[in-house]
């Protein structure tokens, strides 16, 4: 029951399934996801770790960056479940389409400058 319940807190949050419809479309760093979602860097960082821990997102390095991307491994066998049926939904929502317009015109060189 443990692993159950760390997912539905992984997926529990509004910003935390936003930034996983978000690495449904690509990898991304932590600037990337601040920028979109409009909340610090640290907070976006907290969001990934419990994601990380409930097995739903991984991180991989990559030069310079830290890339997180949804984890294809099956760490905790709920994950794959709602992760499966979450690729489906609330695709219409307005803050889904705002967040996938900002994506478009993202520049991460430009955006991990600032930090």
């Amino acid at each position: 029951m443990k692993e159950l319940v760390k997912v539905f807190k992984a997926v529990g949050d509004p910003n935390r399934i936003r930034i996983l419809k978000m690495l449904q479309k690509k990898k991304m760093c932590v600037c990337e996801l601040s920028a979109v979602l409009g909340i610090t860097q640290p907070s976006v960082s907290r969001h990934l770790s419990m994601m990380r821990d409930a097995g739903i997102v991984r991180d991989e390095r990559d030069g310079q960056w830290i890339n997180y991307e949804l984890c294809e491994e099956k760490l905790n066998q709920y994950a794959p479940v709602i992760m499966r049926y979450l690729k489906d939904w609330i695709n219409d929502s307005p803050r889904i389409k705002e967040d996938a317009a900002k994506l478009k015109h993202l520049n991460r060189e430009q955006l991990c400058k600032k930090t």
